[in-house]
């Protein structure tokens, strides 16, 4: 059956429209999906503000939205375990199952991948910002219709911040540092807390998402807006065995490398920007450093899930502001403004 949707597209930088679309009937192996709710990422604040994030750079309208979840409508052909009325947190990532990587058990580095709401392939895959969308039943992940379709549409950033911390290795114990604390940082706060770590510290420039880092549990939080003197005198004094550099500034970088311990650990998280990048001299080598990346997730996704289900990990704690998707331009510049919010989410209207 024919469907058209209203949808939240950018045509350029802070040029996001509600526009009508044709979606056309629903193709063989795909399910149409309502929206209940979808979380504003950082990389679709990058591309409201910029429309590019790293090295994706939007050239034609993009839907954006990659962190969704809302109910079946609609199945054509098989589609194990799901039918009409299903709630589901939906996982953005098309892998194609059968390239290398994919192949060794790194569907998050598959060569072929398409990614929802991303300018990464063109043409770019559209987003699930839209009051219908349409995904393969292998992106959809059926949850109790008694979990919220917020707490749902979050599995996604906290699939973010359990495969950075299954990249850091062992944390039990762990001194961890934290730079960035957004919500990808909040939430990779979590995983590591999750997985045993001893002591966290998070470092931001801004106050009000580090004073509601300190109510979600951070033992420590640093303001280094200005000056790095408290960070430095703390990395003296209790080690950093690992970092966990989410800010994606070439600034956050250089101190972490500056001030997490000799042979320790640097996951860089954040999106870093294109280019060259000024960091400190030889210190990678002289410390003996391990610097790894970390790009979304793999199956972490329906550990994710998993956990939100079980109530082991209260992300609705994140959220501190909800507008209905019509309200998607504002919700956007309100996302942008750090003294106010730490998560907006969208809802459905």
């Amino acid at each position: 059956m024919s469907a058209t949707t209203v949808a939240a597209m950018l045509f350029g930088p802070g040029d996001l429209r509600l526009t009508q679309c044709e979606l056309g009937a629903l193709a063989p192996g795909m399910v149409r999906v309502r929206f209940g709710a979808g979380g504003i990422c950082g990389s679709d604040l990058h591309y409201f503000r910029h429309a590019r994030t790293g090295d994706f750079v939007v050239t034609s309208p993009l839907i954006l939205g990659h962190e969704v979840a809302g109910q079946v409508v609609e199945v054509n052909g098989e589609a194990e375990g799901l039918k009409a009325g299903d709630h589901v947190a939906v996982n953005p990532s098309r892998w194609c199952g059968s390239c290398p990587r994919c192949r060794e058990g790194r569907p998050n580095l598959c060569d072929n991948i398409y990614f929802m709401g991303s300018a990464s392939k063109t043409p770019h895959m559209q987003g699930g910002f839209a009051h219908l969308f349409d995904a393969m039943p292998a992106q959809c992940v059926k949850v109790p219709a008694g979990v919220s379709f917020a707490a749902a549409a979050l599995a996604e950033p906290l699939a973010v911040g359990l495969h950075a911390v299954e990249r850091a290795g062992d944390v039990k114990g762990a001194h961890v540092a934290i730079f960035g604390a957004g919500p990808i940082g909040l939430l990779t706060m979590l995983a590591a807390r999750l997985a045993g770590a001893g002591e966290i510290t998070v470092i931001d420039i801004a106050a009000a998402p580090l004073a509601f880092a300190k109510t979600l549990g951070a033992d420590r939080v640093i303001d280094i807006s200005g000056g790095n003197d408290e960070l430095s005198a703390t990395a003296r004094q209790a080690p950093l065995d690992t970092v966990f550099e989410i800010s994606g500034t070439a600034a956050g970088l250089a101190s972490a490398i500056r001030n997490v311990r000799r042979g320790g650990t640097i996951v860089q998280v954040g999106n870093l920007p294109g280019g060259e990048l000024p960091l400190p001299a030889n210190a990678v080598m002289a410390k003996e450093l391990d610097l790894r990346g970390t790009f979304r997730f793999g199956e972490e996704f329906r550990t994710a899930v998993d956990l939100i289900v079980a109530g082991k990990a209260d992300v609705e704690r994140l959220i501190t502001a909800r507008r209905p998707l019509a309200a998607a331009p504002e919700a956007f510049r309100l996302a942008l403004d750090r003294s106010r919010s730490v998560k907006v989410l969208l809802t459905a209207d």
